[in-house]
Parts: C-alpha cells; sequence; structure tokens
C-alpha cells in the first residue's frame, strides 16, 4: 500500500503499472492539473478530484459525493487498468487526495492499489525524471466489485452513534473539530460522540506516513472497536485516516462519505 521512489523507479516501465497524478488545490481547482500539465512522473494519468474523484454536488451528500462507479470505471479502463494491474497514486498533500483514490480503488474491488510516499516532492528529492507529455490511452477492462459495507450514510452514523463497540473519528483539524473556526461548510461543530484524530498527525513534515508501530500506539484507544466509522468535511482527508489505519493493521474502518458536510446539510439535533 506504500511504495517509495526508489521502488517505483526499478518498476516505472512494468506493462502491470499504472501511476496516477492526484494533486489539487481546495483553493484553486485548476492547479493540480497545471502542475501535472508543467511536469509529472513518466507515463502518469491524470485524475481531478472534483471532475473524476467526486460525482456532482446535490443538496444532501456532502461536497464530495463518492463518483459513479461506472464512469469511473471507464476512466481507469481507458488508463489500462485490469485485475492484474499496479495502480500508485500520488499528490503533494500528504496523502490528502491520492489516499481518495487509493480507498476508491479497493473500495471498488481493486486491492492491487498503493500510494507514493512522500508524493511528488520525494520523487523529485530522489532525482527521478519528469516529463510533460501526455500518455495515450490503454486499453483496459476494470470490473468494479464493489464492497458496499464500506461505506456508512447519515442514517448509519446516527444508528451507530451510542453504541459502545464502535468508534466515531473525525479527521479535521482540531479546531474545527471544537467548532472554534470553519472555513468551509455553513455549521461549525462536530458530530455528538465523535473523537478527534486530526488527518495531518499521521505523516511526518515530509509527508511520509508514520511507521506501522507509531500508528498502532496512535490508533490504540479506538483500535478494539467492532467498527471504526471515518469522516472529514467532505470524505476525502478522511480516506488518510483510513490509509493509517489499514497500515496499523487496524481493519475495521469505514468511511461516512458526506462526512460533515453531509451531517449539516440537515437540521441538526
Amino acid at each position: 500500500m506504500l511504495v517509495s521512489p526508489n521502488w517505483f523507479a526499478t518498476r516505472a516501465t512494468s506493462e502491470l503499472l499504472v501511476v496516477v497524478d492526484c494533486r489539487f488545490s481546495l483553493a484553486d481547482p485548476q492547479l493540480g492539473h497545471q502542475q501535472y500539465l508543467q511536469g509529472h512522473i513518466p507515463g502518469a494519468y491524470y485524475l481531478d478530484l472534483n471532475q473524476d474523484l467526486s460525482s456532482p454536488v446535490q443538496a444532501h451528500g456532502g461536497r464530495h459525493p463518492l463518483p459513479h462507479v461506472a464512469t469511473l470505471a471507464a476512466k481507469l479502463s481507458q488508463m489500462g487498468i485490469t485485475a492484474a494491474t499496479k495502480v500508485v497514486a500520488y499528490d503533494d498533500s500528504r496523502f490528502a487526495f491520492a489516499a481518495r483514490l487509493w480507498w476508491l480503488l479497493r473500495y471498488m474491488g481493486h486491492d492491487r492499489a498503493a500510494v507514493l510516499d512522500g508524493g511528488f516532492a520525494a520523487y523529485r528529492a530522489a532525482g527521478l525524471p519528469v516529463t510533460s507529455e501526455i500518455p495515450a490511452e490503454r486499453s483496459g477492462q476494470f470490473v468494479p466489485k464493489l464492497k458496499p459495507e464500506w461505506v456508512v450514510d447519515r442514517m448509519g452514523v446516527r444508528q451507530r452513534q451510542n453504541q459502545p463497540n464502535v468508534k466515531l473519528v473525525d479527521s479535521r483539524e482540531g479546531e474545527r473539530y471544537r467548532g472554534e473556526r470553519e472555513p468551509i461548510d455553513p455549521v461549525a461543530g462536530h458530530i455528538p460522540g465523535a473523537v478527534n484524530y486530526p488527518w495531518q498527525q499521521v505523516t511526518d513534515e515530509g509527508g511520509r506516513l508514520r511507521s506501522p508501530q507509531d500508528l498502532r500506539t496512535y490508533w490504540s484507544e479506538v483500535a478494539t472497536a467492532d467498527e471504526i466509522v471515518v469522516y472529514c468535511g467532505s470524505g476525502v482527508t478522511a480516506c488518510v485516516n483510513l490509509l493509517a489505519l489499514e497500515a496499523a493493521g487496524i481493519q475495521t474502518g469505514k468511511l461516512y462519505a458526506g462526512s460533515w458536510s453531509d451531517w449539516c446539510s440537515y437540521p441538526l439535533d
């Protein structure tokens, strides 16, 4: 689930490897694609958080609803992805967007998915080549095999809120969790019963995932729960925590896909 730049460099020409650039900026939605056009890992395709890894926003469902499965599967097929393909996603935001693709792939039944540890910055620091050449479409057949039990909706959260064997994890920064600051959504605060594990804390300053041992310690207070329901603002950076749970050997994580932006779109009680 994690590859280093050096691991990647020795396998970059493999026909069974597809690399996906997921760089994105919530403040400037065009920036990630512009960066990709200026320079990316050779052979990498680009997927946009808003256009490719989400579906259109509705009245409810959050700011980044899960993408339509058939639409994303068609795009993955055009990259040459089959059941045998290893897919490596990267960004430059401490897994904020690469982890979304990693989680989506596994949710759609493709377990041969990984993220580039340290992202594009670590790749460049290793002195590896970049290009502005856009790869051609390839012939593939991505067949989704959904794992619907990995996703929880608002009603599912409400049903689980008071269950002692379930932990609800808010992945946003502490200020947003506590309701002291809310720069995006119309309502501040958190879902009652949630505990706060900010997503940035599972990586170091270089954007590399903390060691499995460190992560097991970090998650120790929720590790024994039968289910760990993870959310953030819109179901994107929560995937970083799901990645970190998996790295710690904890496989009970589920995503509240609509997250706080869905929760607060309803009357709060």
